[in-house]
């Protein structure tokens, strides 16, 4: 009944979103507009909009978001822990090996440094409403200086590295129905309330497995990793230099010295290369669209993808499909 309501109430702001767009910036309502994209005030986190308009909201690093399309599709990268809860449509998490659904009143851990893309859209006839908690270094050192229940033995494991669907808790249905109220941007929550949500958050991911407080309270810097295994894995997606440094446990500085080692060619240069070489390797297969393989690779748009493509093989994409 209530995820009716909330529907309804939103549709009627999407109604006034342009009269009130300046009301909605002071209240810190962000909207996206198609190919627009913005990076998320107080957070690193980060969704690169693919086209649909949406609503996004910002309270203390508690995020709330609500949809106006069919589909949504957006690349996630956030560089803090978070939980994601669904309040009414689906949402798909895909990692490109295997696809998560998460349904109305489910939820979902995130862990840092992640690069997912997330699938948002309609269920049952609702629209897709989400609720985002990012929990940032700074408030989990905090909260790890209080001790008491973030304190866990030392032989405590850490959780594997990946997205985790949490179980449906009494801890966590309280939790997010306690803030559903805040999808009214004329309701606007005071800042010590949504930090308390924060700690109640915590806390509920605490409750469900002990191996959540050695993995959130880890507070050394990254390792470095292999750059050309990182780009490998992850070629299909759009990094600046500065994203790839980071991911790669590297400063700036220390990154382009050590792609200089590895290649002749710039960081894009590398992922265009890479990308046409699967592009490749995937219409000699057959039976693939050439806008397919387009999309699956990276490319956002398919002219481009072919004169890149004929530049690099001296044949457009359409000779290598029909042989």
């Amino acid at each position: 009944m209530y995820a009716k309501t909330l529907n309804q109430r939103m549709n009627l702001h999407l109604a006034n979103a342009k009269t009130d767009y300046l009301a909605l910036v002071e209240c810190k309502i962000f909207v996206y507009l198609p190919n627009n994209f913005d990076t998320m005030e107080s957070t690193y986190l980060e969704e690169k909009d693919l086209g649909p308009l949406k609503l996004i909201f910002n309270y203390e690093n508690v995020f709330y978001s609500f949809f106006y399309d069919d589909v949504a599709a957006c690349v996630h990268r956030s560089r803090e822990y978070a939980m994601n809860y669904v309040c009414s449509g689906e949402m798909v998490l895909d990692n490109g090996e295997e696809q998560i659904h998460v349904g109305k009143g489910e939820c979902v851990f995130i862990p840092r440094d992640h690069h997912i893309t997330l699938y948002k859209k309609p269920c049952n006839g609702e629209r897709y409403c989400g609720i985002f908690l990012s929990f940032t270094r700074h408030f989990l050192r905090e909260m790890y200086a209080q001790g008491g229940p973030y304190k866990v033995p030392a032989h405590t494991p850490k959780l594997k590295s990946g997205v985790i669907k949490l179980p449906r808790t009494a801890e966590l249905t309280s939790l997010f129905s306690s803030l559903t109220p805040f999808f009214d941007p004329e309701v606007k929550p005071q800042g010590d309330f949504m930090r308390l949500k924060m700690q109640e958050g915590l806390l509920a991911l605490l409750h469900i497995d002990k191996r959540f407080a050695p993995t959130l309270f880890d507070f050394n810097e990254p390792w470095k990793i292999d750059i050309l295994d990182f780009l490998d894995k992850n070629y299909m997606y759009e990094f600046s230099q500065e994203d790839l440094a980071h991911y790669t446990g590297r400063s700036l500085a220390t990154f382009k010295r050590d792609f200089k080692k590895i290649s002749d060619l710039t960081p894009e240069k590398w992922l265009i290369r890479k990308r046409l070489e699967v592009a490749y390797a995937l219409m000699r297969e057959g039976g693939r669209k050439i806008a397919d393989v387009c999309t699956q690779v990276g490319f956002k748009n398919q002219s481009h993808f072919s004169a890149a493509f004929k530049r690099q093989y001296g044949v457009a994409p359409t000779a290598v499909a029909a042989s």
